[in-house]
């Protein structure tokens, strides 16, 4: 058979994506398609770098290809850049360096104390290890910890222009905290106006440089510092951290409802310190109750992507300076991080390809905030 653009486009109709529900044709994944002779090679543009599924696209892609007549068949990996709009650029300044980020992913609870910090490092490292690029903005000016949770003993670099360079982390990933500027035994004692003007230059003046994702490890509550993220930041979407018991999933529920109310998509909600595991005898304990995170994930209509155990051998893993999915690669807490990856990177490319990854004007009364039971 005599190898074609038409024949192999067509042929490759026939690979689909589950999540999306199209074929990769259709998406118009496939680029710069070449043909010299019995050889074919062309670009994979998938919506992440981080796809769980692109080692079986290619396997499929080659197959295909093969199956045609072509005796070789290179297929190389490209991702998509995120489609700025022009309410979020209007809102922007001349110059902001989050214009290099696709996709920017709020990590965010209502209330403090249920290792959302924690969640935010492993979901990093875990998206970093599936060969994602990824930054970490610490947004929590009160309480910044992600420079212990990552062993991070070094200043930024700030050059003449006042703008900043991230730390490089474990994994690779680029890392801007108020850990790094200021003395850890010492309070931030900062009005919200000073706090709104410095997060505001974490998000445009650090030199993320090109980023797939970077994450926002934004501080408990619904108050002035998360108006000012959400309203400075192209979200893509939010992930929502709770436990299962009430005196948590009250403060969940403002958390997804500010999300609503702003139009930033929810990713899903990830229960943590969902149950005990006993290390003597592997046994499940649930401390905190048990189905809260699954209640108020039906209850809101969003996923509930993953349930994180308690495991004595992982806890400490924030204080020693390495996020668990790397230390402990095959702990139960690690497979609950990478199923939360796995999901974030589907869903948001999901939100990509239905139009939903941007943030758009909203006005936004506090006193109309809607807060539901479960």
């Amino acid at each position: 058979m005599q190898l074609n653009e038409q024949t192999i486009m067509t042929a490759l109709q026939a690979v689909q994506d589950p999540d999306l529900h199209k074929n990769i044709v259709e998406l118009n994944f496939v680029q710069n398609l070449k043909i010299d002779g019995d050889k074919v090679s062309f670009d994979l543009r998938l919506t992440t770098p981080a796809c769980p599924i692109r080692d079986k696209f290619k396997d499929q892609c080659i197959t295909i290809v093969k199956s045609l007549g072509a005796s070789e068949v290179n297929v190389t990996f490209t991702a998509q850049g995120r489609v700025e709009s022009s309410n979020t650029a209007a809102q922007a300044p001349k110059v902001s360096y989050i214009g290099d980020v696709a996709h920017v992913v709020a990590v965010a609870s209502g209330k403090g104390g249920v290792g959302k910090s924690t969640v935010t490092a492993n979901l990093a490292m875990a998206l970093s290890l599936s060969g994602a690029r990824v930054g970490i903005l610490d947004a929590d000016i009160y309480g910044p910890s992600m420079g212990l949770m990552f062993g991070i003993d070094k200043a930024p670099e700030v050059f003449d222009d006042n703008t900043i360079a991230p730390v490089e982390a474990k994994g690779g990933i680029s890392i801007v905290s108020m850990c790094m500027f200021a003395d850890s035994d010492k309070a931030t004692i900062w009005r919200g106006p000073m706090v709104s003007q410095m997060i505001q230059h974490f998000i445009h003046h650090v030199r993320w440089g090109k980023l797939d994702y970077l994450l926002v490890d934004f501080p408990p509550g619904t108050g002035d510092i998360q108006l000012t993220l959400t309203q400075n930041c192209p979200m893509a979407g939010a992930v929502v951290v709770t436990t299962p018991q009430e005196v948590a999933l009250a403060d969940c529920r403002k958390g997804l409802a500010m999300f609503d109310s702003v139009g930033v998509p929810v990713v899903g909600v990830v229960e943590n310190m969902s149950y005990f595991i006993c290390d003597e005898c592997g046994k499940h304990h649930h401390i905190f109750r048990e189905g809260g995170g699954e209640r108020i994930a039906q209850k809101w209509g969003v996923p509930l992507i993953a349930k994180v155990p308690l495991e004595p051998a992982v806890a400490g893993c924030g204080d020693e300076g390495t996020p668990a999915v790397l230390r402990y690669p095959n702990s139960e807490s690690a497979k609950a991080f990478m199923q939360a990856a796995d999901a974030t990177v589907r869903t948001l490319s999901m939100f990509a390809s239905e139009g939903n990854g941007v943030l758009k004007n909203f006005n936004y009364d506090f006193e109309q905030l809607p807060v539901e039971a479960v």
